[in-house]
């Protein structure tokens, strides 16, 4: 790793306006890599549109993809490929490595979901760890970490509000004073849910949590991507991805769930020198429908290079059967697209589920 200049992470509060007002919050425009906003105050109660459709950046699917869909099928592998791949997609569960105020660890549970120890916290990802997830087959590996072999959860970042990434009987599981960190607009929804630290960030804003070790700064940054829980509520919140920030300056990109685009590159632009990138690399096929919104394996080591990032972690692949790519093929294509960039293999970081890595001072 190129060697730091430790930055601390205090800033001015953030103004309390809604995200109607001027300021980081009122466009997707705002803040460079200059000048990122300071951060907001956590916890404010804001007021936000009725719809974030503007913010996509694709159509979204029609009747008449679906009934293409339903005549075509292959919205899950064929039979005896699953068959084949899913003994050999590699679980590995261990204890979490030691974390202290010179490293970051990395532990991958599964699909994207992630226990982040940064800065003094321990932050989970999308955290799912049901068995079954509505209208998906049940997982075909185990979650990797034991929920009860986590230590205590500092706090909880949401990239948006579909089921394998919003889970609520996971949630529940939480304690109601745990951070919660999500887009803008799910804030009631967990707020029905009784959780008493909610703070909602559009895209180019951020929170700062403090910690004994100097804390982490959680920016919210774009994604293409879209938003859908019930029959009525379409891109009625947003949808994103997380940088969190250490007070050293080493940073962790958590892309949540995305397809490929423009945003990456104003992503690098705007918060430099990323160290990690947690990037999805399945449910790509067929593309016709899923492009806009995954990004295959390819796309995902562009997308690393967009953002400048030093290393890759690949992840939403081999828990849930979303899509009609063999289990293990994301893997087996990552690799392959990661060695003809020219990248060097140990910065591809492939891990079992279940395993870890430790990002060094």
């Amino acid at each position: 790793m190129t060697e730091r200049t430790e930055r601390p992470l205090a800033g001015t509060p953030g103004h309390t306006g809604t995200p109607h007002e001027s300021g980081a919050g009122s466009r997707p425009g705002a803040g460079s890599a200059t000048t990122r906003p300071a951060p907001r105050t956590p916890g404010e109660i804001r007021v936000w549109p009725r719809s974030f459709a503007g913010r996509l950046t694709a159509p979204l699917p029609c009747v008449r993809d679906f009934v293409r869909m339903a005549r075509e099928g292959g919205m899950r592998p064929a039979g005896e490929e699953a068959r084949r791949d899913i003994p050999r997609i590699p679980v590995e569960p261990a204890p979490l490595p030691e974390a202290g105020p010179e490293t970051v660890t990395v532990t991958w549970a599964g699909h994207a979901s992630w226990v982040l120890r940064i800065g003094g916290l321990t932050v989970l990802t999308d955290p799912v760890w049901s068995r079954r997830i509505l209208g998906t087959p049940a997982r075909i590996t185990p979650v990797g970490v034991r929920w009860e072999d986590l230590p205590r959860i500092d706090a909880v970042v949401i990239s948006h509000n579909h089921y394998d990434h919003l889970d609520a009987p996971t949630l529940r599981r939480l304690p109601r004073d745990t951070h919660l960190f999500v887009p803008a607009g799910l804030g009631a929804w967990c707020r029905r849910r009784r959780f008493i630290r909610v703070t909602e960030l559009d895209w180019w804003e951020a929170v700062e949590l403090p910690s004994d070790e100097g804390g982490v700064r959680f920016d919210f940054v774009p994604a293409h991507h879209w938003s859908k829980r019930t029959l009525t509520d379409t891109c009625r919140s947003l949808w994103g991805g997380w940088v969190l920030t250490d007070a050293r300056g080493r940073r962790v990109y958590f892309a949540g769930d995305t397809g490929y685009g423009h945003w990456f590159r104003e992503i690098g632009r705007r918060i430099p020198g990323i160290d990690l990138a947690l990037m999805p690399i399945g449910a790509y096929d067929p593309g016709w429908i899923l492009r806009p919104v995954h990004t295959d394996p390819e796309e995902a080591v562009l997308a690393v290079r967009d953002l400048g990032a030093h290393v890759m972690a690949p992840m939403h692949w081999g828990t849930f059967l979303l899509s009609a790519e063999a289990p293990l093929e994301p893997l087996t294509r990552v690799r392959a697209a990661w060695e003809a960039a020219g990248r060097s293999r140990e910065d591809l970081w492939d891990l079992p589920i279940g395993g870890s890595r430790v990002l060094g001072a």
